[in-house]
């Protein structure tokens, strides 16, 4: 805080003007055309960001900022489509150099195995991209940097596929997906939808039921 102002609101104002603007552009009345990063990650939550969104609870600005800058650079991509009949699969890669495919996330740690979603994202991007070979580099906070490669996969590609047609007619017959508990639950800002949030009046001890069920 410096004086009356604060600055600290103005950046984070700013950084989610700019994450806003970034974006990919989704009309929610547009029930065949699907983004990918919509079906690698939990459908139920790209869902309700259509049908009832609600702004997220965590500040991923950072991450959601590195891809469409690195976009920009002279080896940035542009989106594409992939044609599924009637459904429009749209991908994004940040880089693609010598015919190699790149994404940039960000991880609070190193990582022995890279993201699921991640994995399900760059492979499906390999296809939609024409490549056979890609990398996903992680960025730390430390300055540090890791990454892993990935050869495309047709089995993959199907349950990703798959994914797209199921999220379509959800979509377009107004059902809400099934539920994929995941750690990151816990920080949706579509938790209390998914799940009873009741705080018990008095702590339970253990020991207390422990004695209980001895009687």
């Amino acid at each position: 805080m410096m004086g009356d102002r604060n600055y600290r609101q103005t950046i984070t104002d700013a950084l989610k003007h700019i994450s806003s603007d970034v974006a990919p552009k989704i009309d929610p009345e547009d029930k065949k055309t699907i983004h990918l990063y919509e079906v690698v990650r939990c459908l139920r939550r790209s869902y309700y960001d259509r049908t009832d969104p609600q702004e997220s609870r965590t500040n991923k600005s950072f991450n959601t900022l590195i891809g469409p800058l690195l976009q920009k650079t002279p080896y940035g991509s542009k989106d594409r489509e992939f044609s599924l009949g009637e459904i429009k699969l749209k991908g994004q890669v940040d880089m693609i150099v010598d015919d190699i495919v790149f994404i940039f996330k960000t991880a609070d740690e190193e990582l022995q195995d890279p993201y699921a979603s991640d994995i399900l994202y760059l492979n499906a991007c390999l296809w939609i991209y024409d490549k056979v070979e890609g990398i996903i580099v992680y960025l730390n906070k430390k300055g540090g940097e890791f990454s892993f490669s990935l050869v495309r996969g047709q089995n993959m590609f199907e349950e990703t596929i798959r994914r797209v047609r199921v999220f379509s007619d959800l979509l377009s017959e107004k059902k809400v997906p099934i539920l994929e508990p995941s750690p990151e639950c816990t920080t949706c800002q579509y938790y209390e939808k998914c799940f009873i949030k009741k705080k018990v009046g008095s702590t339970l001890s253990l020991q207390r039921l422990i004695g209980s069920s001895e009687k």
